[in-house]
């Protein structure tokens, strides 16, 4: 990057760790902390997408409804997080392939599965092995979105559902007597207090998940963890910047990186916590209330 960095064994210290941290792989660790910012980015919408869905079908007056809110989220919680993490993108990765395998080789003879191994023809395996790199890491990232998503939809749909029980039925039989339809008195009445009750929990969430990142390395994708790991190991003479084990500096930066990321999070939750209370009939709602007529 610098015109200085020609010969690293000559360079004075100042000078040898400016042109170390511009090397191409530090590059790949600055845009592993953009693939983490946009893991959370994607996630976060969609867990509380699926979770409401999972709250409402629990709430649902339909047996089958129910039935599927409760098995997703009684499943869900119930397996390790870890085991979901790795299931969900091979499950869905041979699902697809073998779709197109049965669109586009319809005259393939014999079973996919050949003993242990799956095996579809070439033109339905994802993506194509002729497609270029950023295809590959695109539909890896891809999958890891939608297992995050699984996951922590269904903790926020068991969150969101004990949120909405939390707010008082007479709430929602006074709405419906003064003429409120039920979709009304859900939309007007009980979704603007349920949130009070449910940030708490969201919250907790959203710290979950964000130090649930890592596992993206065991996803394969080359994450802040990953570059860390292997950035900071020793390096030996045949590399043009060598140096000894800086894997504790490494991994001190990732740790400062998180901290700062919850300390930033729990700042922006708080302020909508806030936000939120302003009105309501909770403690804090009532506290807001004792200070403004102070």
């Amino acid at each position: 990057m610098f015109t200085f960095c020609t010969d690293p064994s000559v360079l004075p210290q100042w000078q040898w760790f400016a042109c170390y941290l511009t090397t191409n792989t530090h590059f790949a660790l600055y845009r592993s902390v953009l693939v983490v910012l946009l893991l959370l980015a994607l996630v976060a919408p969609l867990a509380l997408g699926l979770g409401m869905l999972g709250a409402l079908a629990m709430r649902s007056g339909s047996f089958l409804l129910r039935g599927i809110g409760t098995v997703y989220v009684s499943m869900v919680r119930g397996v390790p997080d870890i085991i979901f993490f790795l299931f969900v993108p091979f499950a869905i990765d041979q699902l697809v392939e073998y779709i197109l395998h049965r669109l586009r080789c319809p005259d393939w003879e014999g079973s996919v599965w050949r003993g242990n191994d799956f095996v579809v023809c070439a033109e339905a395996k994802v993506p194509l092995s002729t497609s270029p790199a950023w295809v590959h890491d695109l539909w890896g990232f891809t999958l890891a979105v939608v297992a995050f998503a699984i996951v922590f939809g269904a903790f926020a749909a068991n969150t969101l559902h004990g949120a909405m029980t939390a707010v008082p039925k007479a709430q929602i039989e006074t709405a419906e007597a003064y003429g409120m339809t039920r979709p009304q008195a859900f939309r007007r009445v009980l979704m603007p207090q349920m949130w009070v009750y449910a940030l708490p929990g969201l919250s907790n969430l959203w710290m979950i998940l964000t130090k649930a990142t890592p596992l993206l390395f065991l996803l394969g994708i080359q994450d802040i963890v990953f570059w860390a790991r292997e950035l900071g190991g020793a390096k030996t003479s045949l590399f043009a910047y060598p140096h000894a084990d800086w894997r504790v500096w490494y991994f001190l930066g990732v740790l400062v990186f998180y901290l700062a990321l919850t300390w930033i999070s729990q700042k922006v939750l708080d302020r909508v916590m806030i936000r939120l209370s302003r009105g309501q009939a909770t403690a804090a709602g009532e506290a807001q209330r004792r200070a403004a007529r102070a």
